[in-house]
């Protein structure tokens, strides 16, 4: 039971982290300034997500060292996520030229899967495939997605620290479904609390934001943490898709549509769909709430049927992308007119 004061401990060490970084930033004028692409109208301090990765890094090895998580899961995560936090923390502060920040993120997503095997076998309707170097490809690839539409969504108060608590405790509780007496689940759990104590600071309203340090940070655990229980259990891959699906659905449509209409895709802009939703409703926090309540009561139960093999992964999938579609849809995701329309 010891684990459970060192989990607690992370969540502390997390907390207190973040509000010495409130401190720092305000005396270095590290400040978020609103302009005419940021759902926020207050000056804030950013670079609070620096806290999570801390806390992560350093609970990583102790972990190891207690035998809790096998050396290659910690090598895995830890290179990659100091790779990308590391960038991520220089851009805070400066600017990193667009092709170098995906150069090091290909770079991170190569390393993660080099230690943990690479891409495991995929099932679906009752069949096992490896797909081999091509899955490897394809992991690469979602992986530096996940980890930039992470950064994408990180656009208003608590929807990043929120998303990612909900769907890694929803994580760990499928991996005890599916394999109890694996230890995968201690690291999205670990995460959940680590996000926490940023949470208590970032909750709307948000006394500091994350950073693309943290942003970045948290979509590439979560993605390798997804291939990781993928090799506890080839159903837990989907399970991981459903549970992060308002991110994946809204970022993915938005880009689409900002893609065929000719936009660079990587300029900021407001034209997600949980943007125009804080604008419509006029505030941060029930468009966080909405979201943790779809995590929860929605997206949960469904993954829940996949992993109790109750239903095949594909199938849950796309079920529970569909009202997500039609909710994004509803909301305008990557319409170019969301961008500028105000509420009364």
């Amino acid at each position: 039971m010891i684990f459970w004061w060192f989990f607690l401990m992370a969540g502390v060490a997390s907390w207190m982290l973040t509000g010495f970084l409130r401190q720092y930033a305000l005396a270095k004028n590290l400040i978020d300034i609103p302009n005419e692409r940021s759902s926020h109208s207050v000056p804030t301090p950013r670079g609070g997500g620096v806290a999570i990765v801390a806390s992560l890094l350093i609970a990583l090895p102790i972990l190891n060292q207690f035998d809790l998580i096998f050396t290659p899961v910690f090598l895995a995560l830890w290179g990659a996520g100091f790779a990308v936090a590391v960038t991520g923390f220089l851009d805070d502060h400066g600017h990193i030229a667009a092709r170098w920040r995906l150069l090091v993120h290909f770079c991170a997503a190569v390393w993660g899967l080099y230690w943990l095997g690479g891409f495991p076998q995929l099932a679906a309707f009752g069949h096992v495939l490896d797909l081999g170097w091509l899955g490897s490809v394809c992991a690469a690839v979602y992986i530096v997605w996940l980890l930039n539409l992470y950064n994408f969504m990180d656009g208003i108060d608590g929807l990043a620290g929120i998303e990612a608590i909900t769907a890694c405790c929803s994580g760990a509780l499928m991996v005890w479904l599916v394999a109890p007496d694996s230890t995968a689940w201690m690291l999205p759990l670990l995460l959940a609390i680590a996000v926490s104590g940023f949470l208590f600071w970032n909750f709307p309203p948000a006394r500091i934001f994350m950073g693309d340090a943290g942003s970045g940070f948290l979509g590439i655990m979560l993605a390798l943490l997804s291939v990781q229980a993928a090799w506890v259990d080839p159903r837990l891959l989907w399970v991981w898709l459903i549970l992060l699906g308002v991110f994946i659905v809204d970022a993915s449509v938005t880009l689409c549509r900002r893609v065929f209409r000719g936009e660079k895709f990587y300029e900021a802009h407001r034209s997600h769909a949980y943007q125009y939703a804080s604008r419509v409703l006029g505030a941060h926090r029930p468009v966080t709430l909405a979201i943790a309540a779809i995590n929860v009561f929605w997206l949960m139960p469904v993954a829940s049927l996949v992993a109790l093999d109750k239903v095949d992964g594909v199938v849950g999938l796309m079920a529970a992308y569909l009202p997500l579609l039609l909710l994004v849809y509803h909301y305008k995701a990557g319409d170019r007119q969301a961008q500028t329309e105000q509420t009364e």
